[in-house]
């Protein structure tokens, strides 16, 4: 089969920049590029992305190998048919590795036709990190590095309002653009860079919160034969997504002038408000992947799709969910109906969703996903909930790293790491259970101060250790009545 290219598949002609994009991975590929894929396609927007990695560990000398070309799969049921569709993406135009080619990052910023920052540098990557500095080649944190490229432009285009950027970071924590915005304003300060830069970042540049929701299991590895078989050249970067789109981006008509997807029938609205959309979305979808990767994972399941319709390990879920459910301040029905979607979603016969790949940063998905269902239930119903109790208990077990002699996928920061590695050296439950809950670098809070909770994660790490997680967690709920 043909190598992948741009010369062997005829696209040679590139969109000029008018995206950076922080972040490589799978779900970007396959929700953000394609969405302006779409509008290139449908509306002639004509945007070229230029892809910043965000770690030094990356792939963009993978997706520099095939000129930024890739394929996307969108595989489901509708109405009861099973559907395929394939698109060949072909906007992105250039990548950027800046820890190896910091040059080439700053030039980024001279772009002219640059309009648009986007990033998914997950829930770990909006952070401010003091020690960060503007010399620094490049600093650590994502805000400090797009604070560092904005203050190129400011000072390339000497403060020219209109060389302002439309930025939308689609971080799943609350209020992601306010949160970038602020840290962008603390390096400003701390670095004491120019008032006037100060005020072009704040007013010549507009940020954006937004909702993304896509389920993107990635690279399909298990059937990589059967969708090489439907191509006619060699793609080493295909990437496998569900159809159902959704993208809620806050702004008003000026946004909707700048992207104009009204003109296409992607679903992505514009609106003035996505607290309600994330809510749901975040809670009920994210908070079940989330809450079920480590206990299924110890259950012996790598799929998502094998979680859900396993006997054990799908009742759990679903109980997952009507525990979430009771803590939504939502019209009822709505709720109902939209946890049959996701649970129907999940099922996608299609979608081989690996839980190994949602394990990346399970603590800070945990605390943004998952914790806030647990602590409403709490002070809703004044007692535990039973089922993410017992699945917070599964994700300290998880951080041990191992389990009945294999190890287990935990891909997190050397800290979080580091603090469970030494924590397992003691075999003292209770000792375990309290530390891991009152670190506030993990929580913001102190979680050994919710009533019965330091006991009833002891109790589960206890019986998952000594019988497994399916009888555990029945011998779990006998000794928590």
């Amino acid at each position: 089969m043909k190598k992948l290219n741009r010369i062997n598949t005829g696209l040679e002609k590139l969109q000029p920049i008018k995206v950076v994009q922080f972040g490589e991975g799978n779900f970007l590929r396959a929700f953000v590029d394609y969405a302006f894929y779409r509008l290139n396609k449908e509306v002639d927007f004509n945007a070229g992305i230029a892809i910043v990695q965000p770690l030094k560990d990356g792939m963009v000398n993978m997706i520099n190998d095939q000129d930024g070309l890739y394929t996307l799969f969108m595989n489901g049921i509708k109405k009861g048919e099973k559907i395929q569709d394939i698109e060949l993406i072909d906007n992105i135009v250039k990548t950027v590795n800046p820890y190896t080619e910091f040059a080439n990052y700053l030039a980024l910023a001279k772009e002219e036709e640059l309009q648009f920052i986007v990033s998914n540098t997950t829930e770990a990557g909006i952070e401010f990190i003091e020690s960060d500095t503007p010399e620094m080649q490049p600093p650590v944190s994502f805000p400090a590095k797009l604070t560092v490229l904005l203050y190129e432009r400011f000072k390339h285009f000497n403060g020219d309002a209109s060389k302002g950027v439309t930025i939308i970071p689609c971080e799943l924590i609350d209020y992601n653009s306010e949160t970038l915005k602020k840290y962008i304003l603390q390096y400003v300060d701390l670095w004491k860079l120019e008032d006037t830069f100060k005020i072009w970042v704040s007013d010549a540049c507009t940020y954006h919160s937004t909702l993304v929701d896509r389920i993107v299991p990635g690279y399909p590895r298990a059937e990589i034969e059967e969708y090489n078989s439907k191509l006619d050249y060699q793609d080493n970067l295909i990437v496998a997504a569900e159809p159902f789109f959704l993208w809620a981006i806050e702004g008003g008509d000026d946004l909707k002038a700048k992207l104009p997807f009204h003109k296409t029938d992607l679903n992505v609205k514009i609106v003035d408000d996505i607290r309600p959309f994330k809510m749901i979305k975040v809670r009920i979808l994210n908070g079940a992947h989330t809450a079920m990767v480590p206990f299924s994972l110890l259950h012996g399941n790598k799929l998502v799709m094998e979680t859900v319709n396993g006997d054990f390990t799908g009742k759990f879920v679903n109980s997952v969910i009507s525990e979430i459910s009771e803590t939504l301040d939502m019209d009822k029905n709505e709720i109902t109906a939209y946890s049959e979607e996701v649970m129907d979603r999940f099922k996608n016969p299609f979608i081989k969703h690996a839980l190994a790949d949602i394990a990346l940063n399970s603590v800070s998905k945990f605390k943004v996903r998952v914790l806030p269902s647990l602590l409403g239930y709490v002070n809703a119903n004044k007692k535990l909930p039973v089922n993410l109790t017992f699945s917070f208990a599964s994700l300290i077990r998880f951080y041990k790293g191992n389990w009945n002699g294999q190890s287990l996928p935990v891909k997190d920061s050397e800290d979080i790491t580091a603090f469970f590695n030494g924590l397992w050296k003691s075999d003292d439950y209770e000792k375990i259970a309290r530390l891991t809950l009152q670190n506030k670098g993990f929580w913001d809070v102190d979680l050994t101060e919710i009533p019965g909770l330091t006991r009833a994660i002891t109790i589960a790490l206890e019986e998952i250790d000594s019988s497994g997680i399916e009888a555990g967690f029945v011998k779990f709920q006998e000794r928590i009545k």
